[in-house]
């Protein structure tokens, strides 16, 4: 018999690739939403990389089009079947004809795409705020339209991608939609991506049975993404300044897709289920926002947050 190996011991600096050396992932199917730039491109890279089978669900199909060729063309021999599908989160008829098409079992859905800090009010065709619809809605309309396939898949993980932002704010229930406060850029981000998180924790509870686990991570501060595309960089300075928002060390990107390959698919988090994660590791609770650049707030693995929230939402996307 072979001694015990050592755990692995994984960090801020590790990559995506680096979480599951050696894993195989042939006969697996995977979904990332987003994987047009940045860390969504990487995630499904290392997945394909890896033996998966990985749709690009985007919104510009031939920007994934070209995406899928360049890595096709990148990949080792006996690498995953790429593949790309039309998803336009803020859109739910592009999400259901999403779900529709999927046939067969899904084992990993890593719910990538969003969008950050618009400096206006944008509304979504059926009136819903654009980074709530967009972050969280959308996303929570395909995991549970594709529930059958992820319970038919024996071990589907959901990954959720959160962000540090969500310390910006909790998920204000009484007006989701900047109806009756003035919009914020920052705390409708921070209520998005704190939605993120408690959709994990109300998956992690509502399909347990079926074998599904889902966890949320905080990717990082990544370099070289279009996530910042509408960013106000004068604002993002004062703001540091003052002290109401610190950034953690910057990462790469294939540092940055790290957490959410280890949750897609590394041994290491087998069978943990509604947790928050950042540099590969599950995060510390904080207590309050003010010079914060790591952690988890309470708020956003509340159980009967999440289980409010996943009522809400099924109602809204009704």
């Amino acid at each position: 018999m072979s001694a015990p190996q050592t755990p692995r011991t994984f960090g801020a600096a590790t990559t995506a690739a680096e979480t599951i050396d050696g894993v195989d992932l042939h006969g697996r199917r995977a979904v990332v939403t987003g994987a047009s730039s940045g860390i969504g491109v990487e995630t499904a890279r290392v997945l394909a990389a890896a033996g998966a089978d990985v749709t690009l669900a985007v919104r510009d199909t031939d920007a994934g089009a070209r995406v899928a060729a360049r890595l096709e063309a990148e990949l080792p021999p006996g690498s995953g079947k790429l593949a790309v599908g039309r998803l336009d989160l803020a859109d739910r008829s592009t999400v259901s004809a999403f779900v529709a098409a999927w046939t067969g079992p899904l084992h990993i859905l890593v719910n990538n795409a969003g969008v950050m800090a618009p400096p206006e009010l944008v509304r979504t065709p059926d009136g819903r705020e654009l980074q709530f619809a967009v972050n969280h809605l959308g996303h929570f309309a395909l995991a549970t339209g594709l529930h059958p396939a992820l319970a038919a898949a024996d071990g589907a993980r959901i990954v959720s991608v959160s962000s540090i932002g969500h310390l910006f704010s909790p998920v204000v229930f009484d007006d989701l939609d900047y109806r009756f406060r003035p919009y914020d850029p920052w705390t409708s981000y921070g209520q998005s991506k704190t939605a993120n998180a408690l959709f994990a924790v109300g998956a992690a509870e509502r399909w347990a049975g079926d074998g599904i686990t889902a966890n949320a991570l905080m990717p990082g501060n990544i370099a070289d993404t279009s996530l910042a595309r509408h960013l106000d960089m004068d604002q993002v300075a004062a703001f540091i300044a003052s002290g109401a928002l610190a950034l953690p060390p910057q990462k790469s990107v294939e540092q940055g897709a790290a957490t959410s390959v280890l949750l897609a698919a590394s041994p290491t988090v087998e069978g943990i289920t509604g947790r928050y994660f950042e540099d590969c590791a599950q995060a510390e609770p904080v207590t309050g926002r003010a010079g914060a650049a790591a952690g988890v707030a309470p708020y956003a693995l509340d159980r009967e947050g999440a289980a409010r929230l996943w009522s809400v939402s099924e109602d809204l996307i009704r």
